[in-house]
């Protein structure tokens, strides 16, 4: 009997993320295949969905999303983030998105829009949140660096940002939140990890898993 489920590639530079996405579409494997566990995995096969995962990563303009448009394999390339920007959605759809999905929809609901994508839709969810991601609910088994430690999605995001070395101006323009929403997290996250200068932080995320465990995204076909 032929496999009719959607073959689909993960790719995210942190592999906690990766494999918890993973875990939310196990239930789904009658429907879903994942075949691709992170950047530096190669797809020797066709994939019908590329799921672009934004955590620590640009968004629409990203190098990867550009190179991954229309390249041999990756089938219809979806972001998956929590920045519900009506701007950004209509411009990774302009440069060839096929979806740009909200990270706190439920797995049912991942999975329904990820097939009607691969029927040819192109769709953009609804966002549970506003432009600064305040209202976020997350799946259970979403995972992302530091979770363990009580961090938010979005803590989370900054705290790995500045362990790169980003700035808070870096760090608002790419995730396109307002300085004084950075400069919030910012503050939440070093009472959660026990930190108070930056520095501080930045040992504390290079002791912690919050630089990428990749670099790069390979896919054949």
């Amino acid at each position: 009997m032929t496999d009719k489920r959607l073959r689909i590639a993960i790719l995210n530079d942190y592999e906690v993320v990766v494999h918890g996405l993973r875990s939310m579409l196990a239930p789904y494997e009658d429907r879903v295949e994942i075949v691709d566990m992170g950047p530096r995995a190669h797809v020797e096969e066709p994939v019908d969905v590329t799921l672009y995962d934004t955590f620590s990563q640009n968004h629409e303009d990203d190098p990867d999303i550009q190179a991954l448009i229309g390249t041999r394999g990756t089938g219809a390339l979806v972001i998956y983030t929590w920045t519900m920007h009506p701007d950004l959605a209509a411009q990774a759809v302009a440069r060839g998105c096929r979806g740009y999905l909200d990270k706190s929809m439920s797995a049912a609901q991942l999975v329904e829009s990820l097939e009607a994508i691969a029927r040819g839709e192109v769709v953009i969810s609804e966002p549970a949140a506003d432009h600064d991601g305040h209202t976020l609910t997350s799946p259970e088994d979403l995972a992302w660096p530091g979770a363990h430690f009580g961090l938010t999605a979005r803590e989370s995001e900054v705290l790995a940002l500045i362990t790169r070395g980003l700035t808070n101006q870096d760090i608002a323009s790419r995730s396109y939140l307002s300085i004084n929403s950075v400069k919030s997290y910012i503050r939440s996250a070093y009472r959660k990890i026990g930190v108070e200068r930056r520095s501080q932080a930045v040992r504390w995320g290079l002791e912690n898993g919050m630089l990428p465990d990749f670099s790069h995204v390979t896919l054949d076909g």
